[in-house]
């Protein structure tokens, strides 16, 4: 290395002007742009997520109906794993209120298409009506994930998609991912780019982080709110319901990669997918409740805390 640098140096030395200023000054960096590249400091986005205070501020004017002061309440956690543009992935954890030796374990989740404005901020309303202590679900234990996909929620248009231009609700390990999911997206989508799979199952730090959670919270059940269908939708090993409030229950299909494919077909666990009416504008506060206390009704009823009989397989679609 030191012979290296004397070479260079007699080279520039002999030189005069600013060209040889600048190769001169540029031999301080030569060490470290011939160390490996391992051993190079590389920042990322995921190295700066968001601090919590800002966390409210950015997510609130996305939100309809969801205030400032609402969202801050809420005291909404980092989980540790930030999305592909570095914003922190948000949790918050609800213990059953009794002592119950295995509650309902419910995981309730929101924006896992960023474009699905109101289904975020409904889940929001809805960890409001438990800050205050609502009696029916103070018999579950939850864990709530209101908002999946932060960075397509904040871009400068909302988009369904991640950073990454991935659609995280067919990024999930359904068997024959690799065979199913692409040829779907190119034949029966024609490769629309609001619904790219990847280019493999859980690619994306956020789908890899709610694939880990289902692990580590092992849920009875899990809620996933979408819009804009306005209906309800059911994969896995529970009797479907009738009606949440006005959403009245109807298949909307089964997708490669899919959350409600991989949850309900899969793992046993079922998954209801609330599919609201609108995508930016909220129900009114009355059909926000009504739909609450159904499915709280529901879950009750319906979801067992034991060993999950067999799965329902359906077939995905073709």
């Amino acid at each position: 290395m030191k012979r290296f640098r004397q070479g260079l140096l007699q080279l520039v030395i002999p030189r005069t002007g600013r060209a040889a200023l600048h190769i001169a000054a540029g031999l301080a960096l030569l060490p470290a742009l011939l160390q490996p590249a391992a051993a190079i400091p590389v920042r990322s986005a995921a190295q700066k997520p968001a601090a919590p205070a800002d966390v409210c501020k950015r997510l609130t004017p996305r939100l309809p109906g969801v205030s400032l002061a609402q969202c801050q309440k809420l005291q909404l956690q980092p989980t540790g794993v930030v999305s592909r543009n570095g914003f922190p992935l948000l949790l918050k954890t609800y213990p059953a209120a009794r002592n119950q030796k295995e509650p309902l374990r419910v995981l309730l989740l929101g924006g896992i298409h960023g474009d699905e404005l109101t289904a975020a901020a409904i889940v929001f309303q809805w960890m409001q009506f438990m800050n205050m202590g609502a009696s029916q679900a103070q018999n579950f234990s939850w864990r709530v994930a209101p908002v999946v996909n932060p960075d397509g929620l904040l871009a400068g248009k909302p988009q369904r998609v991640n950073a990454n231009g991935v659609d995280l609700n067919r990024n999930f390990p359904t068997p024959g991912w690799q065979k199913d999911a692409p040829a779907y997206w190119t034949r029966v989508t024609g490769r629309d780019p609001r619904r790219y799979p990847g280019k493999s199952p859980l690619s994306e730090p956020e789908s890899r982080w709610l694939n880990q959670e289902i692990e580590r919270f092992r849920p009875h059940v899990i809620v996933s709110v979408h819009a804009p269908f306005g209906v309800l939708d059911l994969d896995g090993p529970a009797n479907p319901p009738e009606r949440f409030g006005r959403l009245v229950f109807n298949r909307v299909g089964v997708y490669p990669g899919s959350l409600g494919n991989y949850g309900g077909a899969n793992k046993n666990v079922p998954v209801i997918t609330i599919e609201l009416p609108n995508s930016l504008a909220m129900p009114p506060a009355e059909e926000v409740r009504r739909i609450w206390a159904d499915m709280l009704g529901w879950m009750e009823k319906n979801v067992s805390t034991g060993k999950p009989p067999a799965a329902i397989q359906r077939t995905a679609l073709r």
